[in-house]
């Protein structure tokens, strides 16, 4: 795809990773799967909480406040759908850090993701950590059943919560907790388009494409209005569409708030064994919840991709 037509730094750079090759890219960032981390204001309030308290605070920070809101409100500040495992994945890229190494699972040997697996086990025993049992479970009666304080996950999960019409102005959104401190930045999903080899006339459609979601506000202005499709393209945020709060989250300008914060999330190492990677280290964790040692649970986990992906 010629480089010439379009501004590529005007894309989150890690978005635009995951469709380029040795430098030549092969696709457009369509939407954003930038993590949001979205929060009961009110059940926050009713611990002594603020959303500011959440904002660039540590895990351990999460779990103090976490075990307020249990003891004040009955409900869990963190949601994980056991058999989704999107959590520890965006945790470890808000630190910088993949499951894979050169290629290789990266698990037992990875200090970040067994802190990160470690801490995640404490939340769930001490009730800071839902855990539902399905997809369904986590949006139709974790979340739209008012069993949780808090939402971790990408941004395309907001709709899920404005579901909860009662609820309207009491949730906002910030950025992720890191393992040290400081703001966290992550990205769960999202989508491009490519220019497929059977193209009848590829000039034309890498124009369309230039000229749509290569460079134009009004374009990304009218897919966040008709679609609810928010842009990965930074200039977007900038303008009055995306700046106009909404009524659901406090009048937070929150689609201005995610192309900002998508600006930030760090490029990691990905690998097409992803989706084993997420689900194996899913189980582990349920595993060592219900007694198996941590490393032996990891290292089952680990064994298991690196049979899958032959090595």
């Amino acid at each position: 795809m010629a480089t010439s037509i379009f501004n590529w730094d005007d894309f989150a750079a890690e978005k635009i990773d995951y469709s380029t090759i040795d430098g030549e890219h092969y696709g457009v960032p369509v939407d954003n799967g930038t993590v949001v981390c979205a929060y009961r204001t009110d059940l926050l309030e009713q611990a002594g909480y603020t959303i500011d308290d959440l904002t660039g605070c540590t895990w351990d920070k999460f779990m103090e406040v976490g075990k307020a809101v249990k003891e004040k409100t009955g409900k869990a500040l963190l949601c994980m759908n056991s058999d989704g495992n999107d959590l520890p994945y965006i945790m470890l890229q808000a630190e910088g850090v993949s499951q894979f190494k050169d290629g290789k699972p990266y698990i037992t040997e990875n200090e970040t993701l067994v802190t990160i697996v470690e801490k995640l086990v404490e939340m769930a025993k001490e009730g800071i950590l839902l855990m539902p049992n399905s997809w369904s479970d986590y949006t139709d009666k974790a979340i739209q059943g008012d069993q949780v304080a808090g939402i971790m996950n990408g941004n395309w999960i907001l709709p899920t919560i404005e579901k909860v019409e009662a609820n309207s102005g009491k949730w906002e959104i910030t950025t992720m907790p890191t393992l040290e401190g400081g703001e966290g930045y992550a990205s769960n999903g999202g989508s491009s388009l490519y220019i497929t080899s059977n193209c009848g006339n590829v000039d034309l459609a890498k124009d369309f494409l230039a000229y749509t979601f290569g460079g134009s506000t009004t374009t990304y202005d009218n897919a966040l209005r008709d679609g609810g499709v928010i842009s990965t393209y930074a200039p977007a945020g900038e303008t009055e569409v995306y700046n106009e709060g909404v009524e659901f989250f406090n009048n937070q300008p929150i689609y201005a708030d995610i192309v900002e914060m998508g600006t930030h999330v760090q490029k990691v190492e990905q690998s097409d064994f992803h989706y084993a990677a997420r689900d194996y280290v899913g189980s582990a964790i349920v595993k060592i919840i219900n007694g198996t040692d941590t490393m032996d649970a990891l290292k089952e986990a680990e064994d298991q991709l690196n049979f899958d992906m032959g090595n």
